[in-house]
């Protein structure tokens, strides 16, 4: 869970995550939205990937990211109950 907030402890993070929920991109179409590197954007896609909130599947030349909302339920989940708990 760690790795989880530490990769929403980031604009461009939440923005690449934003850009996913509407369809799935390669890394040049990422990449197009910001004005950093491309290294750069890489980095983030791996630390959001690390964090299981993005997956990655290689299709011809390009690999696609889409997003992965299983943790993000289970983390909201996991809010809701501890909220529920406190009397």
């Amino acid at each position: 869970m760690q790795l989880f907030f530490k990769a929403l402890n980031d604009d461009t993070r939440r923005k690449i995550l934003e850009m996913l929920r509407d369809r799935d991109m390669n890394a040049g179409e990422i990449a197009e939205a910001f004005d950093m590197t491309k290294p750069s954007i890489s980095h983030h896609l791996d630390l959001l990937r690390q964090a299981e909130l993005i997956s990655s599947i290689k299709r011809g030349q390009y690999v696609v990211y889409s997003i992965n909302t299983t943790l993000l339920d289970e983390v909201i989940e996991w809010i809701i109950t501890l909220k529920q708990n406190k009397t």
